[in-house]
């Protein structure tokens, strides 16, 4: 029974802890948000599109070696 007391504690104290610094935290604003998640939209476009111009490319190779 005390070890289930001891653990329940250490929940209860991790809990309090953890709410703790979510207030110390800064969070952005709408605007930041949106124009963070518009640059990382674009880098992934940017590396798909990237990826997919290789692929291309090393596919053509392939099949130009095989025959």
């Amino acid at each position: 029974m005390e070890k289930i007391k001891a653990i329940i504690q250490k929940i209860i104290q991790f809990l309090s802890e953890a709410k703790t610094e979510l207030k110390k935290v800064t969070w952005p604003t709408p605007k930041q948000t949106m124009a963070s998640t518009s640059v990382v939209i674009i880098i992934v476009f940017i590396i798909a599109l990237y990826l997919g111009i290789i692929d291309y490319g090393l596919a053509k190779l392939v099949k130009f070696i095989i025959g």
